[in-house]
């Protein structure tokens, strides 16, 4: 492992401050994923700067009825937090189906969020791979390629984005506050990630220098229900082959809100709009599930070994239709 300095930030601005102008600075919190890259020499920062006992480990209501969640909070305590289960839980669940219980009494809120395709030929120095070294090419393409991505990819990088949290968030229309050199910016998690384009490096538009201090989550619609489902390899802990979050509400009969998303099928969680423009007003019927997520997944450019992961979503989207729309 490459030789590199360790600070213990105290404040937030310390933190921000340490990182100014340090491009090989980089923010530690659980360091799930952090250190594991950097044992394979994937990551290489010359600069730590520890967040991980900074005063961002709270769940606090806000005053819309919403709830903010600090940065520094462990996966296992936000999915077990009252108002998480009880107010939002697809999140509970997302949490849940995420790692290990080890792994999730570590992770972070930020670091989830921040975490980083697990593609092989990422994880591997030996081959080339343009998210780690741009220009380099992207042999998943032609590859191993049987998990990876099947909407919003391009010629240049077919990595997906591995977080189940994220998915949950989503679907929840969270918000992640940043705080940097320039100040504090909103940035809804929709927008937080990126698809790969030709810049497959940037995983996110977060900036130099900026940390994530909290997630702010709105208020559930009113009368809403919602849930996480999850397709892996294997019972234990696996990243998602395909996933989906989904949160709704059912007046009369027919779907007031509709809030879809997929995980496991791109470089970011993928809002599911055109599935939800169906969805809303529409009675409740396995038609109108079938059609709406089929409008969806049209967007849909399989490779040669992963057309499955398209069926797989669509089963998983539609069976948890119905089951939150099912009577009581």
């Amino acid at each position: 492992m490459k030789p590199f300095e360790y600070l213990r930030a105290r404040t937030t601005a310390e933190a921000v401050r340490a990182s100014t102008g340090r491009p090989g600075a980089v923010f530690l919190g659980g360091g799930t994923n952090l250190v594991d890259l950097m044992k394979l020499g994937v990551a290489t920062p010359d600069l730590l700067i520890d967040v991980s006992g900074l005063p961002l480990d709270q769940v606090a209501d806000t005053a819309d009825g919403g709830l903010r969640i600090g940065a520094t909070v462990r996966n296992s305590d936000l999915a077990a937090h009252h108002a998480v289960r009880t107010r939002y839980p697809a999140l509970s669940q997302a949490l849940l189906s995420g790692a290990s219980g080890q792994l999730r009494n570590t992770a972070t809120t930020g670091g989830n969020l921040l975490q980083r395709t697990r593609c092989p030929y990422f994880q591997d120095t030996s081959k080339p791979c343009n998210k780690r070294v741009p220009g380099t090419g992207c042999p998943a393409r032609e590859g191993a390629h049987r998990e990876l991505a099947v909407l919003g990819h391009s010629t240049d990088c077919v990595a997906t984005q591995p977080s189940d949290m994220a998915v949950a968030l989503a679907a929840l229309d969270a918000v992640v506050q940043l705080h940097g050199p320039d100040g504090e910016r909103s940035v809804p998690v929709t927008d937080f990630h990126r698809l790969p384009g030709d810049t497959p490096e940037r995983d996110t538009v977060i900036r130099p220098g900026e940390l994530i201090t909290e997630v702010l989550l709105p208020p559930a619609p009113d009368g809403a229900v919602s849930l996480y489902r999850k397709a892996r390899d294997r019972a234990s802990y696996a990243f998602a082959l395909a996933s989906v979050a989904e949160v709704v509400t059912v007046r009369g009969g027919r779907i007031q809100h509709a809030a879809l998303a997929f995980g496991g099928l791109a470089h970011r969680p993928w809002r599911a709009r055109a599935a939800e423009e169906i969805l809303r007003g529409a009675t409740v019927t396995d038609d109108t599930f079938t059609r709406a997520v089929d409008a969806e997944l049209a967007a849909a450019r399989p490779l040669r070994d992963n057309a499955f992961k398209v069926e797989l979503a669509r089963s998983l989207a539609v069976d948890a239709l119905a089951a939150l729309t099912a009577p009581a």
